[in-house]
């Protein structure tokens, strides 16, 4: 079923009924919803809409009559095969492409960069496990919120759209509301004069790349790091300096020194979410301040910290103006919304300004004082609080999960949080047939080769999202994914030799392991330690600062040396062999792979 992408124009003369006529006839003959397509039930577009189901009733009603749709007993309502029939463009004699690609070809001076970025299919939310980032399953948006403040903006005094500097100006009230209560979050103080509004994240980064950039700019970025910004940057002709990410983010070095600006993504770097730490922050600032160089802060992904406290943003930190800070209002607040801004010296956000005046022209003010009236009547630290509450819960879900099913392997990059996960392949074989294989059994990864310049990147990555899937399916997700990534690579998984004079029998095992500490390593590279006394008790710690505790207990049952968790491992008894050479512990599932490793302490 399709989704209709439909937004009610508040400041329309026609009225709701006859605007959503509207909207669906240019649709169907745009061929948005091709003949044939089934559209939403009544009921469920007046409640995406916010009308009455009535008036989306009589609209469809009147199209119907006019064979625009056809009504299917006990189907629903589709788009007529037969109101296309005739129509020059669509039944007629097709033009030759090669023509007009000939045609345009001299005309067209700004060549585009070949499509390189990785796209979900259109019905991601039909896949029951999709891992996906910056797509948002329809119970986080505060639907009954945004519609209260819908209506009060509508319910005020209509201002005029040609207000101020010729429509220069944004709504006071929102930049307002940024400048007290957004950006304080952040650590950041500004004035009006240094906030600029624009038509989200996107927008906000292009009129950055058009004002600052040309042939003759070196601009320095991540590597991996954001495609759109690195498209943005070739058709600005700019020249890129690739700099390399840790656990820290952008690496601070030489490279650097090229570069007039500087983008980075310091709250969780994309694509891998690590966070650059305060000590890294001042050493961006500094090489800015040495070399006179503008850094550009995306922070677009918001710093959502659930192992730390979040770090002050490069912009709070900035003594000399050179932090150009862009953010953005989360798209999940409501579909098609789009409310970015840039932070930034007064002197550049009006020449800004003026720019933006020349390309989209100003957001729509009735679009601003919506989100103004969101954020004053505290419903955007409301939902905010909601959301780091869920994404919380689903990003340790995913840890967790990842850490029960994923044993032998290691996050190589950890992260203190965010909404996705930098995953390691093992792996030979090309990601992109594990991204495959996985989408046929319903589950949606992401692979990692467009985050690269040379589009191709290490193969044996992909990235896990948790904003599109509800905390319940992540477990089974995982389980499903890893069983696929078992079949894939069943030729270069470590099995256990049965014969391999390291395998300890009961006895063995009883007097290596009463009394011993284990020093090993959680599946997201946090230190774990398990101390495992006589009486067949145990006890475990992870974490840096031990932040993470578990109880549980240890028994024999033949040769095989079993444990349970309270909570741990989903509290779920695990049955294991174990080798143990010098002091190099492992434990293996009987006669079968390797689970996990460390290294074995005794007193």
């Amino acid at each position: 079923m399709t989704v209709a992408l439909i937004y009610l124009d508040p400041e329309s003369k026609l009225n709701l009924q006859s605007q959503i006529r509207q909207k669906l006839v240019e649709a169907i003959l745009n061929g948005t919803f091709p003949a044939g397509t089934k559209l939403p039930s009544s009921r469920k577009l007046s409640e995406q809409l916010g009308v009455a189901r009535n008036t989306v009733v009589l609209a469809y009603d009147q199209l119907i009559e006019e064979d625009y749709l056809e009504s299917r007993q006990r189907s629903g309502v589709f788009v007529s095969e037969r109101i296309l029939e005739g129509r020059v463009g669509f039944q007629g004699k097709p033009v030759s492409k090669v023509a007009i690609d000939e045609k345009w070809e001299k005309r067209i001076l700004l060549k585009p960069q070949p499509e390189t970025g990785f796209h979900w299919p259109a019905d991601w939310q039909q896949y029951p496990f999709p891992f996906i980032d910056g797509h948002f399953d329809p119970s986080l948006y505060p639907a009954g919120q945004w519609r209260e403040a819908s209506r009060l903006a509508l319910g005020t005094r209509i201002v005029d759209e040609t207000e101020g500097e010729e429509g220069y100006t944004d709504h006071a009230a929102l930049i307002e509301e940024i400048r007290t209560k957004m950006l304080p979050r952040r650590g950041i103080t500004a004035q009006s004069d240094e906030i600029l509004i624009t038509l989200g994240g996107q927008n906000a980064l292009y009129l950055l790349t058009r004002l600052l950039m040309n042939q003759e700019t070196t601009v320095a970025m991540e590597e991996p790091g954001s495609p759109q910004m690195r498209q943005l940057l070739h058709h600005a002709n700019a020249r890129i300096v690739n700099c390399p990410v840790d656990e820290h983010g952008m690496v601070i070095n030489t490279r650097l020194d090229e570069a007039q600006i500087i983008y980075v993504t310091p709250s969780h770097q994309i694509p891998t979410a690590v966070t650059m730490p305060n000590q890294r922050r001042q050493a961006l600032l500094s090489q800015a301040a040495k070399q006179d160089q503008l850094i550009i802060e995306d922070d677009l992904e918001h710093e959502n910290n659930y192992l730390e406290q979040p770090h002050q943003a490069l912009r709070g930190m900035d003594k000399d103006n050179r932090v150009i800070y862009l953010s953005a209002l989360p798209k999940v607040l409501a579909p098609g919304l789009r409310i970015g801004f840039i932070v930034a010296a007064p002197e550049l956000i009006q020449q800004l300004r003026r720019l933006r005046q020349i390309v989209i022209g100003r957001p729509r003010l009735i679009t601003q004082r919506t989100a103004a009236l969101f954020l004053s009547l505290g419903h955007y630290d409301a939902f905010m609080a909601r959301l780091y509450k869920i994404m919380g819960e689903r990003w340790d879900a995913l840890r967790q999960a990842l850490n029960h099913y994923l044993r032998d392997t290691e996050l190589e990059l950890p992260t203190q949080g965010g909404t996705t996960l930098w995953v390691q392949y093992s792996s030979e074989r090309d990601i992109n047939q594990l991204v495959s294989e996985a989408a046929k059994r319903g589950i949606l990864i992401e692979p990692n080769s467009h985050y690269y310049a040379d589009h191709t990147g290490r193969r044996n990555y992909f990235r896990l999202g948790v904003t599109s899937i509800p905390k319940e399916k992540i477990r089974e997700g995982v389980k499903q994914l890893t069983g696929l990534m078992r079949e894939l690579q069943a030729d270069q998984i470590q099995y256990i030799n049965p014969s391999d004079p390291s395998i300890l029998d009961a006895e063995q095992i009883r007097q290596v392991m009463s009394g011993a500490t284990i020093v090993t390593q959680t599946f997201y590279s946090v230190p774990c330690t398990i101390e495992l006394s006589e009486d067949g008790s145990m006890r475990g710690r992870s974490g840096y600062a031990d932040e993470d505790c578990d109880t549980g207990a240890w028994w024999l049952e033949g040769d095989i040396w079993c444990r349970q968790w309270k909570q741990w491992g989903y509290g779920e008894i695990s049955k294991l062999q174990v080798t143990l050479s010098g002091n190099h512990i492992r434990w293996w599932r009987p006669g079968g792979r390797l689970v996990d490793e460390g290294i074995l302490h005794r007193s």
